[in-house]
């Protein structure tokens, strides 16, 4: 036993061998070895009465994944991936929008889903949803920030 735990220890983390970004600070689309870009965009902001609408013109976005746990390849230069956060997005009128309360509730937790970031190189990095997402229209957006990366899950 001692034998086989020592082995471990002497052992280094793999090196990453799969396909990489060709654009930095763009969230790609893992599938199985070939990426597909996300939607670029900046959401604007509208005030209405009681919520905050974020809007991003088109109906649908044309990055379109049939895995309903996706996975994201992203290579950064100034994003910040621990910071990257998963919206659902809802159509109205032609657009895409995300709309929060100016109160907290909890209908505004929906709207976020989980991911988890992991770091496979320095400035390479991992992005898998926690849960299985149902088909709809989704973005993922730096905290803080109007820019969005969006895809739609068929």
């Amino acid at each position: 036993m001692l034998l086989a735990v020592s082995g471990l220890v002497g052992q280094k983390a793999k090196k990453y061998t799969g396909p990489r970004p060709p654009k930095a600070d763009v969230p790609f689309l893992l599938h199985a070895s070939n990426l597909i870009s996300t939607e670029e965009g900046e959401a604007r902001e509208e005030k209405r009465k009681n919520d905050t609408a974020n809007i991003l013109n088109g109906a649908a976005s044309p990055a379109r994944t049939p895995v309903a746990e996706p996975i994201f390849l992203i290579q950064t230069s100034q994003l910040d991936a621990n910071k990257i956060e998963l919206f659902v997005m809802t159509m109205k009128n032609g657009k895409r929008e995300i709309v929060f309360g100016n109160k907290a509730n909890k209908d505004d937790e929906k709207k976020r889903k989980r991911v988890l970031v992991t770091r496979l190189e320095p400035d390479l990095f991992r992005i898998e949803t926690s849960e299985v997402l149902d088909n709809g229209e989704y973005c993922l957006s730096p905290a803080g920030s109007q820019k969005v990366f969006c895809f739609q899950v068929y």
